[in-house]
């Protein structure tokens, strides 16, 4: 009899181990297969989009801008600097990304530039930063800025002691095309009397406006 049960117990929990070994397969197979997770959105890659019409993308680091023209680096630039309590002053030869000290001040060139040779308007500048250092020992920023030598009054250095100003700019220009004629600035303001006293000639019977009071000045005129 005592045999008999135990036998049946055996057969009770082999029969319970293959149920759950079939189980765990059937729930294995019946699983979803897991999908990648989807990138977040601030991963994703965007759609390229095509160029419109009449436009050619062009790689920059294989064109050369300003062809002929002084590299930034190459320019060299003078500086006045002038002591107004001695009435000393200096000329300081510098090029753009130096810095000369002397005695309390430091003197920057970040860059300089003149206007090519075939403008009318002829301009040097230099972009100057003045450092002056106080009675404190504390160095400070007394001007940042660009500086004219054909317009001072553009842009003032404000400091009771020092001053500086742009004196030149060397650097050279590529050399101008052969289609391309250097006109003068008076030239040009001759040629523009002349069109207009041709034009007049034949503008008698034409009405004309008129004004009471003096004309006034243009305000920007130096």
């Amino acid at each position: 009899m005592k045999r008999a049960v135990a036998a049946g117990g055996a057969l009770v929990v082999a029969l319970a181990g293959v149920g759950l070994w079939q189980g765990r397969h059937w729930l294995a197979d019946a699983a979803p297969t897991p999908r990648a997770a989807a990138p977040a959105a601030s991963q994703a890659v965007p759609a390229a989009r095509p160029a419109p019409d009449g436009v050619t993308a062009v790689d920059g680091s294989d064109q050369t801008a300003d062809a002929g023209t002084t590299p930034m680096a190459e320019r060299v630039a003078v500086i006045g600097l002038l002591n107004k309590r001695n009435g000393v002053s200096r000329d300081l030869t510098m090029k753009p990304g130096q810095a000369l000290r002397v005695g309390d001040t430091i003197v920057r060139l970040r860059a300089c530039e003149k206007t090519a040779p075939w403008e009318q308007e002829q301009l040097t500048g230099a972009f100057v930063q003045l450092d002056v250092k106080g009675a404190d020992n504390v160095w400070r920023r007394a001007f940042s800025g660009w500086l004219f030598k054909e317009r001072p009054a553009l842009n003032v250095v404000q400091h009771p002691v020092y001053d500086v100003w742009a004196k030149s700019c060397t650097m050279s220009f590529p050399a101008k095309g052969a289609d391309t004629d250097v006109i003068a600035a008076s030239t040009a303001k001759k040629s523009a009397v002349a069109s207009d006293a041709d034009a007049s000639d034949g503008a008698d019977d034409a009405p004309v406006a008129e004004t009471s009071g003096p004309s006034a000045s243009p305000s920007n005129t130096m």
